[in-house]
């Protein structure tokens, strides 16, 4: 409670009211034609319909049923036939910001509760050197496992043999390294002197083998992996600013239920100048590697509720994911 969560991307409010739950809170979210966005409980306080069942107008979101007229606040600002609107005709409203085309949803633990801060930016969608794209999946499963997932890029060579993925060895005995602090965990793995993979071939004129970086950082909500790679020896691991090929994810994993995820994802890079614009192959690459994700992250959801006493055993790719966990054990101890 009491933070901001990723809710979506501004492409995805057009002109409907768009119904999702987050933290177990059903809302609806919408915006109006002059651009103001609203996210409220989907719930109207007349009858009860879901407020996503009604149309976006000029001044708000009206309820399909009765055609009480809300505006972004929750306010009731309209009955039909009727003059007078009761002061308790409203609905919770939760607040919701667009940054870098991105929709932040606030939740607090009271229906009072205000944020004190603005979500935080992504300047990587305004950035001129990269292009991107990126779309919302929704898991049956619970959150936790999405990060496992995203904290240990061990698994590539496993599950993503025909994109970004290459020689399982090399991923498993990649250095590792973690750190972090506060409610930040940092994983970083490199991979010298390897084979590029598949979509790393198509999108870079590499000369031959690379050195191949995977830095991932957790943060609560949300979390950044930066990846790429370089011909060999043509750069420095420890340079910000490194050249060769990049891929920016911006991950954002809130929770539903206790058992099921919205993953909201962008993939951007920077296209050689010296080839064909590869965006939209990264991008669909990258959309092919997150549904064989999820393919995984499901079955292993379903095989865990199969198997309700069991025991897991850890080993050295672990790290990161076991360290997030802790992080989240806090916080919800707190």
């Amino acid at each position: 409670m009491n933070r901001w969560w990723v809710a979506g991307f501004s492409w995805e409010l057009k002109d409907k009211p768009l119904a999702r739950t987050f933290l177990g809170r059903a809302m609806v979210l919408f915006r109006t034609p002059d651009g103001r966005v609203g996210a409220l409980e989907d719930r109207c306080c007349h009858k009860e319909l879901p407020l996503s069942c009604g149309a976006v107008e000029d001044a708000g979101l009206r309820c399909g049923y009765h055609g009480l007229l809300f505006d972004t606040g929750g306010r009731c600002i309209e009955i039909p036939g009727q003059d007078r609107i009761p002061a308790k005709a409203k609905v919770r409203s939760y607040p919701l910001v667009e940054r870098d085309k991105i929709l932040w949803v606030w939740i607090g633990d009271t229906p009072d509760a205000q944020p004190a801060d603005q979500p935080p930016a992504y300047p990587v969608h305004s950035d001129p050197r990269y292009q991107y794209g990126g779309d919302s999946f929704h898991y049956d499963a619970p959150w936790q496992l999405i990060h496992d997932n995203l904290l240990d890029l061990s698994h590539l060579g496993y599950v993503h043999t025909k994109t970004i993925g290459g020689n399982p060895t090399v991923h498993m005995n990649a250095k590792l390294t973690v750190d972090g602090q506060g409610e930040v965990v940092r994983v970083v793995r490199l991979m010298p002197n390897s084979e590029p993979p598949p979509t790393y071939s198509a999108a870079w004129p590499f000369t031959g083998r690379i050195d191949r970086w995977q830095e991932v950082e957790f943060r609560v909500s949300h979390l950044l992996i930066w990846t790429g790679a370089m011909d060999v020896g043509t750069g420095r691991f420890d340079d910000p600013e490194r050249e060769g090929f990049h891929m920016r994810g911006f991950h954002g994993v809130t929770p539903e239920t206790e058992g099921s995820a919205h993953y909201f994802w962008t993939i951007a890079t920077n296209p050689h100048p010296d080839k064909d614009n590869v965006t939209q192959l990264v991008v669909d690459q990258t959309a092919a590697t997150f549904y064989e994700d999820k393919d995984v992250i499901e079955a292993q959801w379903r095989n865990q509720q199969r198997f309700p006493v069991r025991e897991q055993i850890d080993i050295h790719v672990d790290i990161g994911p076991n360290r997030a966990r802790r992080v989240i054990a806090g916080l919800l101890k707190a």
